[in-house]
């Protein structure tokens, strides 16, 4: 069967909304099978909406991370559009001020420090502040929905790249998040299943993430931006190329077999972010096996050999306490510790959100 995503039912049913002026917060992921825009399709079948919000990168998706676009006029539908990117509290609720509902529909990748997920947390709270409802157009997890990996976020520690509790490879939908998160009304998906294929058309949710190879490892290299290590931006492999001049020919060695991905030595020059210009030596990691490859362990074997080949050389930023939701990951790697002893027990999403919150348990 195939997916059917929430936006696709809603297209379908625009009475599961309700009247009313409709917002969507969505971005260039926000399409239908055929890529038609998704605010094109909702318009096309009578929905009132208003206007557009879109996330960091901008409504299409040219600005690189850390910035998004300038407001303006959409095209595609000759309806406004307006940034959430950075704004929270009283900015959001101004923003908002002038719809009557609030839907969401935007790609996620599954990994805790990607920020459309937190895009959406911000604009629930908002919604909440404001009393209008929040509706999510449920979309699928690339990385399946099956196994959770990594720590969840420690008080004192929340940003933009992790506002709530949540472990670092959560292994929930949009959706599930959404209702894990706040409150909010989601339109559920047909056809999706935890342990699936991701089943709708791959659209680059964002400049670094250009394909689903990257959102498989991302979970795991996501963690060296928190290190003096390229983590590959600037190149056409993103988070699946790893690298700085110090790397040498010792390192995959050292690193011994691990399950499901295999290592090729690489060579690369990045034409921006860290070492730009600059020829530095790493690997490209090749997920060979999916069911059994686990990213945020395999990074950890990574950062440890790092650590071991090169104690004068690999560094840490202080930006990896965000990406790993505590300290515990820095301080292990400076005295010296195994940082795999940070792994908590391998898990399932229904180890860890609360009762009633899952739509799609039928295979867990």
């Amino acid at each position: 069967m195939a997916v059917r995503t929430g936006v696709e039912r809603l297209i379908a049913e625009p009475g599961l909304v309700g009247d009313g002026r409709l917002g969507l917060i969505t971005n260039f992921t926000g399409v239908l099978p055929d890529l038609t825009p998704a605010s094109v399709g909702l318009l096309d079948a009578g929905l009132q909406l208003t206007a557009l919000f879109g996330p960091e990168h901008g409504l299409r998706g040219t600005a690189q991370a850390g910035a998004s676009e300038a407001e303006g006029v959409d095209p595609d539908t000759e309806l406004p559009v307006f940034d959430t990117y950075r704004r929270k509290g009283r900015e959001l609720d101004d923003l908002f001020s002038g719809v009557d509902a609030l839907l969401f529909d935007i790609q996620d990748i599954g990994t805790r420090f990607y920020t459309y997920i937190w895009t959406m947390y911000d604009c629930q709270q908002a919604a909440a502040r404001l009393g209008k409802p929040f509706i999510v157009l449920d979309r699928p997890n690339p990385l399946g929905g099956v196994r959770v990996e990594g720590p969840v976020l420690e008080p004192g520690f929340e940003s933009f790249v992790g506002r709530a509790p949540i472990p670092l490879r959560h292994g929930l939908t949009i959706g599930e998040l959404a209702l894990q998160l706040g409150t909010a009304t989601v339109v559920e998906m047909e056809g999706w299943t935890r342990a699936g294929a991701v089943g709708v058309p791959w659209v680059p949710p964002s400049p670094n993430m250009p394909t689903r190879d990257t959102a498989l490892v991302y979970p795991g290299t996501g963690l060296f931006e928190g290190t003096n290590l390229s983590e590959g931006r600037g190149t056409t492999r993103p988070f699946e190329t790893i690298g700085a001049p110090y790397v040498d020919d010792r390192f995959i060695p050292a690193l011994g077999e691990l399950p499901g991905v295999v290592f090729r030595r690489t060579w690369f020059e990045p034409v921006f972010s860290k070492y730009a210009g600059q020829a530095v030596s790493g690997v490209q990691l090749h997920v060979v096996d999916q069911s059994v490859y686990e990213p945020v362990r395999t990074a950890l074997v990574m950062l440890r050999t790092l650590r071991e080949l090169y104690p004068d050389d690999f560094g840490l930023l202080p930006s990896l306490d965000k990406l790993w939701g505590s300290d515990s990951l820095r301080k292990a790697l400076e005295a010296g510790d195994d940082p795999l002893d940070l792994l908590p027990a391998a898990t399932t999403p229904a180890g860890w959100v609360r009762p009633g919150v899952l739509l799609y348990d039928g295979s867990l």
